[in-house]
Order: C-alpha cells, then structure tokens, then sequence
C-alpha cells in the first residue's frame, strides 16, 4: 500500500513538457468484419460529442475484412482514435473490458460497430454522468419511447425470452438487462472487473449481477434500435451457449467457470446424440454392445467438433490437426470413462447408493474430460 501511495505522489508530479489531459469519455467499439462501417460510426460519434473531450477505441477481433488497418489509418491522422488487435481472441465482452480498462477517461460507453446503436444520445448519457452522479446509463429498447425494429421476427423473439431471463436474474427494474448500449463510470468498473467475465457477448448482464446488491443510480434512457447496415451479427450460436453458461456461472456465484460449463451443456447434448445412435443402431439390428461402440463413437465426435466450434472458439484446430485432435479427444474421454467407472465403483462399495455413485462419477468424468481437453486437445 506504501509504495501504491508513492507511485501516486509521484505521478502528481508536473513532468518535463506540457501533455494533453485525458479525455473525458471513452466510447469502446468492438469490431469482427466491420472496416466499411469505421469512417461513418467515426463521423457520427465526432458530430454527436461536440464540446466533449472524447477517445473511440476500436477492439478489434483480427478482422478478415482489415478492420484495424482502417481503423489505424485513420487514428494515424486524429489521435482520438485508437485502436486494439486481439489475436486468437474473440467475444464482445471481452473486447469491451480490454479497450474499456485501457482508457484513463473517467466514463466510458460501449457502442456497436454495425451502426445499429443511436450514437445522438451520447450527449444525454454524458449530461446524467458527469452532471446528475448517474453511475451507469443504459440505451434502451424496451421503455417508453425506444424500439427495436432492427431485429427480425426470429432475432425479437430471443431478445423478448433473453431479456425476461436476465430480469428475473439481476433482480432490477432495469428494462432492457440485456442492451449493449451503455455509460458508466470508470471507476466502478475498475472495482468489478475482477469479478465479472470476459467470455461472452452481453457485458451490461454481467455488471448488473455482479453488483446487484449494491444501489447504484441508474437510469435507462429510450433509442430505436436500427437494422445492420454492414458487417457481421456477433448474435450466434457461440453466443448463445456462453449466455446459457453465463447464466448458470453467475446462479452459482462464480464458482464454476463459464468455459467449463459449456462444456458441460455440450456433453448434455453428445448423450442425447449417443441415445439417438443407439436407437438407430438396435433398429437396424446391430447388437446391444456393437450398437453402443458405434453410439458412443458418434457422440464424441459430435462433443469434439462443437467443443472445437463453440467452447473453445478461440483456440480451434484447422487444418490437418484435427485428425490429431480428434484422436486426442477420444484418448482423453476413455480416460474419463475409465476414471468414471473406477471412482463410481469405488463409491459405490463405501456406500451402496447407486444414483449417488453414478453421478459423482460422471462429475469426475466430467471434470477429466475438461482438463484433459484443455491441456492436450485445445493447447494455447
């Protein structure tokens, strides 16, 4: 604590030349295939904070598209814009922590690159931070006044179950949980960072549990959501399984990683493919345990490539590695196997209740099948 105070005292000391302040707002952007939309989101956000001292930073997910040259060809020309390259990492919540705990501002908002964010009520946000001790400002699709007609039937579905889900959850009168649209404070989320996830794709979600038990003064100000203009949805099925995970991780209080959990709903799915096989295979006439051998070969085929597909996205195999990896991820789930049927046993023999030692050995098998996973099949 001494020398934190130290480094403090010496950073109030003048430097040698004259520097620019900090800006005062931070407006984050995470970016996947979005360069055509970089000038114009840029254009709008400099007529929207007029007689602001603002930044935008672009985190960009190594677009195909080039986003990031765009992005730093342009910064190259006005030091407001800056840019980040994330390689081998992707997901907006974690964008949006990286380039939001970069900026020294002492608010920042987060903004999609699509254009689909009304980027006019920036100022409105700004006036309720820095004038009325707001400590988080949310656009919002679903109070009186916002709308989201950029979404199609399917799209506005999801959102409507999604957002009742996230309600229910986060215990607030907040409206629209699930808005990736906001303002806060710095400083506060230099507090939760720590505590909140960087998987994922609805951050705004993750802040209001985190400090659901803490009163914070926010306020949820109306805006039309407006339909893609350019580049690509970040809404897919990865999405869609790390909000299920997000779920389930921050019922349980942070306990279990969401990465973990994950991979658990895909197991779920691998037997609801192996019964399915099984079935086929009894109806076909094969034999009880020739018809299990190739159910079971099936379903771990299917856990590998959505693992390689969902959970573990950031580091896929390509090429002709995943035969190896393949391979790797049979050895590894034999191995749980085994490790599931000797501890069940074991259990079992100390205390004859069979539903007890079926279960406890499948989380051991569960468990074995993650780490030997992340240790030998998706290697960093």
């Amino acid at each position: 604590m001494e020398t934190l105070r130290e480094a403090i005292v010496a950073a109030d000391r003048p430097l040698l030349e004259p520097t620019q302040l900090a800006p005062a707002l931070s407006v984050i952007v995470p970016t996947f295939n979005e360069a055509a939309n970089v000038p114009v989101l840029i254009g709008r956000v400099s007529l929207a904070l007029k007689g602001i001292s603002w930044e935008i930073v672009f985190v960009d997910d190594n677009s195909p598209d080039h986003t990031s040259l765009v992005v730093k060809e342009l910064g190259r020309r006005d030091a407001r814009i800056r840019c980040i390259r994330r390689i081998g990492r992707r997901g907006l919540s974690g964008a949006f922590l990286e380039g939001a705990l970069s900026s020294q501002a002492q608010f920042v908002a987060v903004l999609d690159g699509d254009l689909q964010h009304d980027e006019r009520i920036l100022p409105q946000m700004w006036e309720l931070m820095a004038h009325q001790n707001a400590d988080l400002v949310i656009g919002s699709r679903y109070v009186i006044g916002g709308d989201a007609q950029g979404f199609g039937e399917v799209r506005a579905s999801i959102s409507r179950i999604a957002t009742n889900c996230a309600r229910r959850l986060t215990r607030t009168s907040v409206k629209d949980p699930m808005s990736g649209f906001f303002m806060m404070r710095r400083d506060l989320l230099d507090r939760i960072a720590p505590d909140l996830s960087n998987e994922g794709f609805k951050i705004l979600f993750d802040i209001l549990v985190t400090k659901r038990d803490v009163e914070l003064n926010i306020i949820e100000l109306p805006y039309g959501f407006k339909a893609r203009k350019a580049g690509e949805s970040k809404f897919d099925l990865h999405n869609a399984v790390d909000f299920a995970s997000l779920l389930a991780a921050k019922f349980m209080r942070n306990l279990v990683p969401v990465r973990f959990l994950s991979f658990l709903l895909i197991g779920g799915s691998g037997v609801a493919v192996q019964l399915a096989c099984l079935w086929q295979g009894l109806a076909a006439g094969l034999s009880f345990p020739w018809a299990q051998a190739v159910a079971t070969l099936v379903a771990m085929t299917s856990n590998f490539l959505l693992n390689d597909l969902l959970t573990y996205r950031d580091q896929r195999i390509a090429g002709w590695r995943v035969l190896p990896g393949l391979l790797s991820f049979y050895a590894v789930c034999s191995i749980g196997a085994l490790s599931n049927v000797g501890f069940s046993s074991w259990l079992y023999a100390q205390h004859p209740v069979w539903w007890l030692a079926g279960i406890a050995g499948s989380i051991v098998g569960a468990v074995w099948n993650y780490a030997g996973s992340s240790i030998f099949v998706w290697k960093r």
